[in-house]
């Protein structure tokens, strides 16, 4: 199997072709990253062989290898780099077909329910928000629960992004997309003191809204260190909770399910997550335990007709 300077001697001209396209085609850098070592690994298991010689059963062969330590969600995005990294050889005339189009997604579990907080968990959640820039973190822990923000979303907000007057702010997001969302009142007053908080970066041009220590935009890395510290801590004293797994993407299910139990039209809240599918919204409509029971106790089994 050849090694990563072998690869680039073989595969280089395509590896960069698709670094090419995939910026050109707004890919977001984590995306990017995450492709791109799909796609090391994939040429690696061609073993030589010309990309453009591949065929169907060369994708699927490099699926199953990954089956042991992969699951259904994770194979159907390494098919997704895949069909991608040949989309983008086609589009540059380094191929005449896409093999991986061939290559039928797993199923996965469709009414597999969410992970989410309950309202009153996310309340004892915000308790445990601290450090040394509590207004700071604060503000990013309540745009995630209260405002459905991507942690991608959160790195990305500027300055000029924050209309307090409007009582909006405006999102870019997945799909090079921006979307205005509307900030509840007492959001819109932390986000005022974070503002007013925010240390002077060392680059006058830096315009990021949350900025770290150091005066630089705050890395999706720090942000999800920070949900994470705030998580533990909540553990700490929920030892019920302990088993589940909580991170920055679970608050934005927490935002959703919180949306539609308080009766929001599924069709705002696709608007409000930013989603390009409905069908997408779709996941956050399980029905929880109360619900059910709810649901139950309307039930009048006769007992006089089984006696």
């Amino acid at each position: 199997m050849p090694g990563r300077y072998e690869l680039e001697e073989i595969y280089g001209a395509q590896t960069h072709a698709f670094r090419i396209w995939m910026k050109q085609a707004g890919y977001t850098n984590a995306t990017q990253k995450e492709y791109a070592r799909e796609i090391e690994a994939y040429l690696q298991s061609l073993d030589g062989l010309a990309a453009d010689a591949a065929g169907k059963m060369n994708v699927i062969a490099f699926l199953v290898s990954k089956r042991t330590t992969a699951g259904d969600r994770t194979r159907n995005r390494t098919l997704s780099a895949i069909r991608a990294f040949y989309a983008a050889l086609i589009d540059f005339e380094m191929a005449s077909r896409n093999p991986a189009l061939e290559v039928k997604k797993s199923k996965t579990e469709k009414n597999k329910k969410p992970v989410y907080l309950e309202e009153e968990e996310l309340v004892a959640t915000l308790a445990h928000v601290g450090g040394r820039y509590r207004s700071r973190n604060i503000g990013i822990f309540l745009l995630m629960s209260y405002c459905g923000l991507r942690v991608g979303e959160i790195h990305r907000l500027n300055l000029r992004d924050f209309k307090k007057a409007k009582g909006i702010i405006e999102v870019f997001g997945k799909g090079r997309k921006w979307n205005e969302i509307p900030v509840p009142e007492v959001l819109l007053s932390v986000l005022g003191e974070v503002e007013q908080e925010r240390i002077a970066p060392y680059r006058a041009k830096e315009d990021a809204f949350f900025v770290s220590q150091k005066g630089k935009r705050l890395s999706i890395r720090q942000i999800q260190k920070i949900a994470g510290l705030t998580f533990a801590a909540f553990k700490e004293q929920h030892p019920d909770l302990a088993d589940m797994k909580l991170s920055c993407h679970k608050l934005r299910h927490t935002f959703a399910t919180m949306l539609l139990k308080n009766g929001v039209d599924i069709r705002v809240v696709k608007e409000l997550m930013g989603h390009a599918s409905i069908e997408t919204t779709m996941i956050y409509t399980h029905v929880n335990d109360s619900q059910k029971k709810e649901a139950m106790s309307t039930i009048n089994i006769p007992l006089r007709a089984i006696r």
